[in-house]
């Protein structure tokens, strides 16, 4: 099933039993907080102190607690119980999976770059890093164990992490837990979860730990599912947090926010973790209020009410936005209006590979990308009228799709898109592969990115030599979109660091043409790091949640309310023009 090139430490089995002397009052490190093994402590009390000393912004577990309800009633306005379940994977029946890894490798973790790409899927998926450096310092200790899934070009799509709990305080159980499993959003290749579960298992066996354990949220079914088909049982097993910002949504009950996207969450938690008060003004389109020191600003997502009518205007029609930028010096692709049949000929004729968009639109509805023959074009165009009833064909501008975050005129974070692709096994049809990365993409974005199964898709398919329900090659990866949009399944990665000064310098001078201080800026770029690019379109609402870790909810804050910038952190993240 696993490919783990683990250290030799780990090849070797430690023994049935674990031959050391238990200790007591187990506080065990784990860098994003501390694990404190409950059946360690003998008092109570202790145990409450021992959690009264948790490090700011970390997250610590008192896990095993034999009596939970005596240790929240013993300090109640500190402590709460965790409503997550705890599951156990017995490893002495535990059955290995033989189904080769497709498209990745699962193995230990072996840089310091590759400490900085765990750190990184972990805050793209919301959770407490441990820091890169205490990783990679703790990778040869005996009682933690870092599991990577890595493809072919090196990047990591999955992170575990182990804990030996006969290493960690010698374990008259024999046991040993999973935490901080984590697949990157943007990752296309099936099974990595599983494969990271399997592999910690695995070694673990190997090592005669007789069971692993897991936390999980108890909503979170699409994980429970998973370790329900690893053969994960629930056990009895409580955890108690300490009450503090991190864990707040845990012990307060479900908020105003509860039917948020992660477009406007992002933005209400930051402003909530300021003070200012946030108003959910219509869960369901993303309103809301924000109110701080009798300023009052009204949003939805990231569109606020200093954003002008007129811009947003400019914005949501295509042709004119184009017609400002470039009046403003900003390169564009040539681009006519669809209707003129012979026009449309010639237009297709003289570029070869077009685009067909509406002039009216957003999300990616009725794009169509790489169209070269005239009949695809009059089917497309066709098809976008149902979006606007004008309808734009641009020249196809080959390279990179870039989206650059511009805040208050500065960059604020880049990052460039890919089109959706599957990734064939050699077993599933396609259709299957679209439906298992369409749930993927759904669940990591809140419900906000699918891939869908209409006629683009189907097209894009086709162009590959394939049909929806036949089965590709293991490893054989196709393209399922051309757009690179992330509301149709596109995957988005962070460039913020290499982009180009002339890039920075263009999309700024976009946005001041429109004057509009909150916008995404679309560019089809040879390389980020390049200074060849075409303006594409601006966007009026840019989705902030797309470019973590880039601190892009904290500008848009900082915009909207500068007196709660504390002054010495009144820059950072932004990219100066020519920078």
């Amino acid at each position: 099933m696993m490919s783990t090139d683990t250290p030799a430490r780990a090849q070797e089995p430690l023994g049935r039993a674990c031959g050391a002397t238990p200790r007591t009052n187990v506080v065990f490190e784990c860098g994003w907080g501390r694990l404190l093994f409950g059946q360690t402590f003998s008092r109570p009390g202790d145990l409450i102190e021992a959690l009264r000393a948790e490090a700011p912004d970390c997250r610590d577990i008192a896990l095993y607690v034999a009596d939970p309800h005596v240790l929240v009633a013993l300090a109640p306005q500190e402590l709460f119980l965790d409503p997550s379940h705890t599951f156990r994977l017995d490893l002495d029946s535990y059955r290995p999976d033989d189904r080769p890894l497709s498209g990745f490798e699962v193995r230990a973790l072996a840089s310091p770059d590759e400490a900085e790409a765990m750190v990184r899927v972990w805050a793209a998926r919301q959770m407490v890093p441990a820091p890169a450096d205490f990783v990679w310092e703790h990778r040869d200790d005996a009682s933690l164990t870092y599991l990577l899934a890595i493809d072919g070009e090196g990047r990591v799509l999955g992170v575990v992490m182990g804990v030996d709990h006969c290493q960690a305080f010698g374990d008259p159980e024999n046991g040993s837990s999973l935490w901080c499993l984590a697949v990157d959003p943007q990752a296309s290749q099936p099974g990595i979860g599983e494969a990271l579960v399997r592999g910690l298992a695995e070694h673990y066996r190997d090592r005669g730990r007789s069971w692993m354990d897991l936390s999980v949220i108890h909503d979170n079914v699409q994980a429970i599912a998973l370790y329900e088909k690893l053969g994960f049982d629930r056990e009895p097993v409580f955890a108690i947090k300490r009450k503090n910002p991190i864990n707040e949504r845990l012990f307060t009950g479900p908020a105003d926010d509860e039917g948020l996207n992660p477009y406007a969450r992002i933005i209400v938690n930051e402003a909530r973790r300021r003070g200012i008060f946030a108003e959910v003004t219509d869960a369901e389109g993303g309103f809301f209020r924000l109110t701080h020191g009798g300023r009052s600003v009204h949003c939805r997502e990231s569109l606020s009410e200093l954003t002008s009518g007129v811009a947003v205007s400019i914005c949501d029609d295509k042709a004119v936005t184009r017609r400002m930028v470039q009046r403003a010096g900003v390169r564009v692709p040539e681009q006519i209006t669809a209707g003129d049949p012979e026009q449309l000929a010639a237009f297709v004729a003289r570029h070869g590979s077009v685009v067909v968009k509406p002039a009216r639109g957003e999300q990616g509805r009725g794009v169509a990308v790489g169209l070269d023959t005239l009949e695809e074009v009059e089917e497309a165009v066709a098809y976008a009228r149902r979006f606007s009833d004008r309808v734009l064909v641009e020249e196809q501008v080959t390279g990179e799709d870039l989206r650059l975050i511009v805040i208050d005129y500065q960059l604020v974070a880049a990052a460039v898109r890919r089109p959706a692709r599957v990734i064939g096994d050699g077993v599933t049809a396609i259709r299957g592969l679209i439906e298992h990365q369409s749930r993927r993409r759904q669940a990591a974005t809140g419900g906000e990115s699918s891939i869908p199964l209409d006629a683009e898709t189907e097209r894009c398919v086709a162009r590959a030599g394939y049909s929806l329900d036949d089965v590709a090659p293991e490893g054989v990866e196709i393209a399922v979109r051309k757009a690179a949009n992330l509301h149709t399944g596109g995957t988005i990665h962070d460039v913020t660091a290499d982009v180009h000064p002339v890039l920075v310098e263009a999309a700024v001078t976009a946005a001041r043409a429109i004057e509009i201080p909150v916008t995404g800026i679309d560019f089809m770029v040879t390389s980020p790091s390049e200074p060849d690019y075409a303006f594409i379109e601006a966007n009026e609402r840019p989705g902030l949640a797309n470019h973590e870790p880039q601190p892009t909810a904290e500008r848009f804050v900082d915009l909207l309310f500068p007196m709660t910038v504390p002054p010495a952190l009144r820059s950072p993240g932004r990219l100066e023009v020519g920078a």
